[in-house]
C-alpha cells in the first residue's frame, strides 16, 4: 500500500465539490487500492476519518474509523447522503488533517442516518449519533468543499493542538 499526500487548507480541491463515484469505477481494482490507500494514508497519520479531496481526489469517497475496539475496521462510504434523525445539534471540538494542530469546537446534528454504497458497491445505511455521526458529517462535508471552520459559529474555541491539550481536553470534552 502506499501513503497518500494530504492536502492542506489553501489548496483548491479542499473547496471543490467532488464527483459522485459510479458504481462501475467500484470493482476496479485501481480503485480498491485507493480505498486501502487511504485507510492507510489515514491510520499513518493518526485520522479518523479521511476523504478523497483531502487526497488530492474529487471524488465522493469518505473512510473513517466509526467503531470503537482494537479489532474495530474502517468504514468506507462512498457517495454518501446524509438525513439528520432528530433536531438535536450539539458543539464538539473538531481537527482535520487538512488543517494540522488546530482544533474549534463545531455545532453538528447530534444524530443522524446516512446512506451509501459501501467498497463491494452495495447499498448501506448507518444510523449513527455522538461522535460517530460527528465524523460522518466532517467527512461529507470535505465532499461539498467545506472545512470545519466554516461551521463554527464564532472563532474564540480556535486553538492549536498544545493549547487544546493544554486547556480544554477534560473527560468527554475531547471530540
Amino acid at each position: 500500500m502506499s501513503i497518500l499526500k494530504v492536502s492542506r487548507m489553501g489548496h483548491p480541491v479542499l473547496r471543490q465539490k467532488a464527483r459522485s463515484v459510479e458504481r462501475s469505477e467500484i470493482k476496479d481494482p485501481r480503485f480498491q487500492k485507493f480505498i486501502d490507500d487511504m485507510i492507510d494514508t489515514m491510520h499513518e497519520y493518526s485520522g479518523v476519518g479521511l476523504a478523497g479531496p483531502q487526497v488530492h481526489e474529487g471524488l465522493r469517497i469518505f473512510v473513517a474509523m466509526l467503531d470503537d475496539g482494537d479489532d474495530a475496521e474502517a468504514s468506507v462510504l462512498i457517495n454518501p447522503v446524509i438525513t439528520p434523525a432528530d433536531s438535536r445539534v450539539v458543539e464538539g471540538w473538531e481537527g482535520c488533517l487538512s488543517i494540522p494542530d488546530i482544533r474549534g469546537r463545531v455545532p453538528r446534528a447530534h444524530k443522524i442516518v446516512v446512506k451509501a454504497l459501501d467498497r463491494q458497491g452495495r447499498t448501506v445505511e448507518i444510523e449513527a449519533e455522538d461522535f460517530p455521526a460527528r465524523v460522518i458529517q466532517h467527512e461529507t462535508d470535505h465532499l461539498d468543499g467545506v472545512l470545519f471552520l466554516d461551521r463554527m459559529q464564532t472563532l474564540t474555541s480556535l486553538s492549536y493542538l498544545d493549547e487544546y491539550s493544554r486547556y480544554h481536553v477534560r473527560g468527554g470534552d475531547d471530540e
